[in-house]
């Protein structure tokens, strides 16, 4: 049930989070914002400075089966035009990694 109906109907918090299963903060934060007027704007999922080097970090990790480093995929991506730091780029490259090793992941059967 949604929040604001439930607490339309019950005329209580506590009431209305226990109808949809939340905490009762959350249902009074619900019921103010909807007292001060429209409802704020929702936040723009932003991308990140990764995002077009996906295929050449797949790609070396593919050719490298899942063993090639951070620093060495960061300075690949440096001599394509990567300003990002190399953080960033072992974060992302884990990511991929483990994603990897999770798709090529050797089936023992009994």
């Amino acid at each position: 049930m949604e929040i604001l109906a439930a607490f339309d109907l019950t005329q209580s918090y506590r009431g209305a989070a226990e109808v949809c299963g939340v905490s009762h903060n959350t249902v009074r934060s619900y019921v103010k914002a909807l007292e001060a007027g429209p409802l704020a704007p929702i936040a723009r999922q932003r991308g990140r400075i990764t995002d077009p080097y996906p295929p050449q970090m797949e790609s070396l990790v593919d050719k490298s089966r899942g063993k090639i480093r951070g620093d060495v995929v960061h300075g690949k991506l440096v001599a394509l035009g990567y300003t990002g730091s190399i953080g960033t780029t072992r974060y992302v490259l884990a990511g991929l990694k483990s994603k990897y090793k999770a798709q090529n992941a050797r089936v023992h059967r009994p």
